[in-house]
């Protein structure tokens, strides 16, 4: 249970972070077959798998909720306040998975010349994400004020965000900032917290959409993973690379928008705190597959 719900803590804090993925988390924790595998049972596998995956994903989701409350709450004032310190921190966490996910997946990256333009892919695919992000003006939307346009659409985001999800390098973060949501969602979240039922009705489409698109996608994701495994891990890996493009340019995401992180602003400290998560969590993953 502790080690599941770890698991979902950790997805939780990186999908509240534009440019950072949950799915990124989840392949550097080692458990990123077992949730696509486990997502895709509760949506299309027999009933004893159904069983199972929801046994699962319900450990994994108490972590996830309460890391996502908890980000709600603190982080988004502190990405605010602080981004070139959380921008710092994820660059050395992304910097120290990568190593890590290559060494544990070397079988499979092996055949470089099947993953190669896959990898290009992955990169660009991340980095052209992020570029539309900062070109798309992307007007906020008022989730207190229900309507059903507003509700179709919140539907279809949500769709595509939480794809993101499920993939390590793409933020779903970033894709809601793209559509003008990051803001609005977060906000309503925090209301629904304190009680403003208000912005229910525009969450419920929302949450609708995020069902809907977890169903398409890890049909998707799974079947690459078993029988295109090389290509699928070099665009991971492409996607990896791609997110630290991401993360440089997230503080230009924010409501006050500042400058992109560079060499002057990166906070060296955290950068190394980053790398120590990264290889902490390594720590933790063989020790509980020892257990």
């Amino acid at each position: 249970m502790i080690r599941e719900a770890v698991g979902g803590f950790c997805m939780a804090l990186a999908d509240s972070v534009p440019g950072v993925s949950g799915g990124t988390v989840a392949f550097i924790m080692g458990f990123y077959d077992q949730f696509i595998g486990s997502v895709h049972d509760l949506a299309f596998g027999s009933l004893e798998k159904k069983k199972e995956a929801v046994k699962y994903l319900v450990k994994l989701g108490v972590g996830w909720l309460i890391g996502m409350v908890l980000a709600v709450i603190i982080l988004s004032a502190l990405f605010e306040s602080h981004i070139y310190v959380v921008s710092s921190v994820f660059i050395g966490f992304i910097a120290g998975s990568i190593p890590l996910i290559i060494r544990e997946e070397k079988e499979g990256l092996s055949q470089f010349g099947k993953g190669v333009l896959f990898l290009i892919l992955g990169i660009v695919l991340v980095a052209g994400i992020t570029w539309l992000n900062g070109r798309t003006g992307g007007a906020a939307m008022d989730l207190g004020q229900f309507s059903l346009g507003t509700g179709v659409k919140l539907f279809f985001i949500g769709m595509i965000a939480i794809s993101a999800m499920f993939l390590p390098g793409i933020s779903g973060s970033t894709l809601l900032l793209i559509f003008g949501a990051y803001i609005p969602v977060i906000t309503a979240v925090r209301a629904v917290l304190s009680l403003e039922l208000t912005y229910v009705p525009c969450l419920i489409f929302f949450g609708c959409g995020i069902l809907a698109g977890a169903c398409t996608v890890v049909k998707i994701i799974k079947v690459c993973l078993e029988k295109f495994r090389t290509q699928t891990l070099y665009m991971i890996l492409g996607m990896m690379v791609g997110s630290f493009y991401a993360i440089v340019m997230g503080p230009t995401t924010l409501e006050q928008a500042q400058a992109p992180l560079s060499l002057g602003s990166f906070r060296w400290i955290a950068g190394i705190v980053g790398l120590v998560l990264v290889l902490g969590l390594q720590v933790a993953k063989e020790k509980w597959n020892r257990a």
